[in-house]
């Protein structure tokens, strides 16, 4: 029996999800600020790269199938952290190509942000699984914390860090910047993965899974527990993501928000955030009845947020008296409780089912994600202006859809219930085949 992951191999495998967010925040933030204001494009352009993006994440499932069938998942994360990288240079150098050559450097990007996708699909998807295989049950919560805290760490350093180094702006500048981000991605991706399935290996490996993909997705799509998660993750992370773009709009329209103002009131949000991670771990520690209960944390955080959403569509109603800040606040506590529980649970659910389709069911989970968030806010600002439409009030608009967002979180809250009740039927009819053969032994 292998020793499980000690609390500095959790972190070393952070070290892979820091580098994961450090190349995919430069490609969708300070590549999207640089074509739409440096270069002077229209802004469509970086929102169809981003949906390219997360388009190609579809395929989640096929490339944990494809580490199921080596039965190894570190060739996964380095391979796909190196095609991340090279997908990041490569769209710093179509941006900074526009400057020149528009249509050549839109192509580029577009081959770029293909691979950004496929890379981040293949390693995210096979981390997962890693982190999930070496982890003690009931530090599950606590690593989800951590890895996701340390991909946020990312996002913040690199933001300062090209911020920085950026100033004053040329395309070369950001070419070598864009650069030497992907090779401390690539550096931190070694130093995380360096013997972690090594130990793994020292014991007795299972044979490699054979079959089609085709066999394996329908395999895991007859799982109920795996069938419901996955539902369940779509409709949880559409409530989550459908806010993201129409948040600071709501705070200038109803509220006459400066966009400095509403930029801070995104900080508040990321902020909330945080500490909602560290909550579940930290509660989890005072209170031990509640550790690796992750089924009372992920309905909890669905209906919290489901009131935080509620409050929101109140302050359209209200105006100015409300506390927006406090709000939006709570709203990032809540989502992060709700964030780190979900992230657990996939851990959790991950091995449950069939043998040696971890990788499906991560792939098919994440997949499910990938595609909630590349709609989510699309679907978001269409709501908010087919409302506006309707209604003819901007307060009446953004109230309906953030009172349609809690009643999605609220869908969520039952769902997870519904999940559970599968994993308890699937845990009881395994044990009564454990029971049966044990029977047969004994009788034999």
């Amino acid at each position: 029996m292998m020793r499980p992951l000690s609390w500095l191999g959790i972190v070393r495998m952070g070290l892979v999800q820091t580098g994961l967010g450090a190349i995919v925040v430069l490609t969708t933030s300070t590549l999207n600020r640089v074509m739409v204001v440096e270069l002077a494009l229209p802004a469509m352009l970086p929102g169809a790269l981003v949906a390219i993006h997360y388009a190609l994440q579809v395929f989640r499932p096929a490339w944990g199938h494809g580490s199921d069938r080596g039965a190894r998942r570190t060739p996964w994360i380095i391979g796909g952290m190196a095609v991340l990288a090279l997908g990041g240079f490569l769209a710093a150098v179509a941006t900074a190509w526009m400057a020149t050559q528009p249509l050549f450097g839109v192509a580029l990007a577009i081959v770029a942000f293909c691979l950004i996708g496929g890379g981040v699909g293949a390693a995210g998807t096979s981390l997962l699984v890693l982190l999930a295989k070496r982890v003690d049950d009931k530090r599950r919560a606590a690593a989800a914390t951590i890895v996701w805290v340390m991909m946020i760490a990312g996002f913040i350093v690199t933001t300062g860090f090209a911020g920085h180094l950026l100033d004053p702006f040329s395309p070369s500048r950001l070419v070598a910047v864009s650069g030497g981000v992907s090779l401390i991605a690539m550096l931190l991706t070694f130093i995380g993965v360096w013997g972690i399935e090594g130990k793994l290996a020292a014991g007795p490996v299972a044979a490699p899974e054979k079959g089609s993909f085709r066999a394996a997705i329908k395999e895991v799509w007859a799982e109920p527990q795996a069938r419901r998660f996955a539902i369940f993750v779509f409709v949880s992370m559409l409530a989550y993501s459908a806010q993201d773009l129409i948040l600071e709009p709501f705070a200038g329209a109803v509220f006459a928000f400066t966009p400095g103002e509403t930029t801070k009131l995104s900080s508040v949000q990321h902020g909330g955030t945080l500490l909602g991670m560290a909550l579940v771990p930290l509660i989890g520690a005072l209170l031990p009845k509640t550790r690796g209960n992750l089924k009372v944390w992920t309905v909890g955080g669905c209906i919290a947020s489901a009131l935080a959403l509620l409050g929101l569509s109140t302050a359209a109603m209200v105006g100015g008296s409300w506390p927006l800040r406090e709000n939006v606040f709570l709203l990032g506590v809540t989502n992060g409780a709700y964030a780190v529980a979900a992230i657990g649970s996939m851990m959790e659910l991950v091995s449950a089912g069939g043998e040696k389709r971890e990788g499906v069911r991560m792939g098919l989970w994440g997949a499910a994600q990938a595609i909630a968030f590349g709609i989510g806010g699309f679907v978001g600002t269409l709501a908010s202006d087919v409302a506006r439409l309707i209604l003819s009030s901007p307060a009446l608009s953004y109230a309906s859809v953030f009172a349609a967002e809690a009643g999605l979180f609220v869908v969520s809250a039952v769902m997870a219930v519904w999940v559970h009740r599968a994993q308890q039927r699937s845990a009881r009819s395994a044990g009564r085949d454990v029971d049966l053969s044990n029977a047969a032994v004994a009788g034999g």
